[in-house]
């Protein structure tokens, strides 16, 4: 942008310290530059998510909150945006900040590999030593996620997933009716979006 470098990084993270940690992590990255501007949503189990935003140097209003309006208007949590600019020498004016720092993380945005987090039920099963690979490769098979823990007595299985029915079905068949599924507690998993 007229002889300006923008650089964007985005990073999930999980909480405030996480956010300012990364912020911290590209001052040291890129310590020549000019201004480190900020912006990030962490989510807060029970309450509104955190949000804050900082213009680093750059004219009030130009940087960091075009920034926290783009990351907000993707509806997204749990990231922190961090735009280091190398001034080039030409003024950009109010409005050409505002542009060049929300379309710096719009275009970082169109690159990310986003995901939804989902609670779901998790489900356990034992299994025997012997049958575990069967089972193993079967619910693989199916779009399940088995999580194994080998124990001295057999296999304990976990599984996440909002297809609690067609589960137990699946072990039941595979089985004879001779291995139940258990409803031990949530998950959160997180599921790929299209783009």
């Amino acid at each position: 942008m007229k002889r300006s470098r923008f650089i964007t990084v985005l990073e999930r993270v999980a909480t405030e310290a996480e956010a300012r940690a990364v912020i911290d992590g590209e001052k040291r990255r890129f310590p020549d530059a000019r201004h480190h501007c900020s912006a990030y949503v962490v989510s807060v189990a029970g309450s509104a998510p955190i949000h804050r935003s900082s213009d680093d140097g750059e004219p009030s209003g130009t940087a960091g909150r075009p920034m926290l309006d783009t990351l907000l208007g993707a509806g997204i949590t749990d990231v922190v945006a961090v735009v280091t600019r190398y001034f080039g020498g030409t003024l950009l004016g109010t409005g050409g900040l505002v542009r060049a720092y929300s379309d710096s993380v719009t275009q970082a945005l169109g690159q990310a590999r986003m995901v939804e987090r989902r609670v779901v039920p998790r489900y356990r099963a034992f299994l025997p030593h012997s049958d575990a690979g069967k089972y193993i490769a079967a619910l693989s098979g199916a779009g399940f996620t088995p999580e194994m823990d080998y124990r001295d007595h057999g296999v304990e299985l976990h599984i996440s997933t909002e297809r609690g029915a067609a589960l137990a079905a699946m072990m039941a068949e595979l089985s004879a009716g001779n291995v139940g599924v258990e409803q031990i507690k949530d998950a959160i998993i997180e599921v790929p979006l299209p783009g």
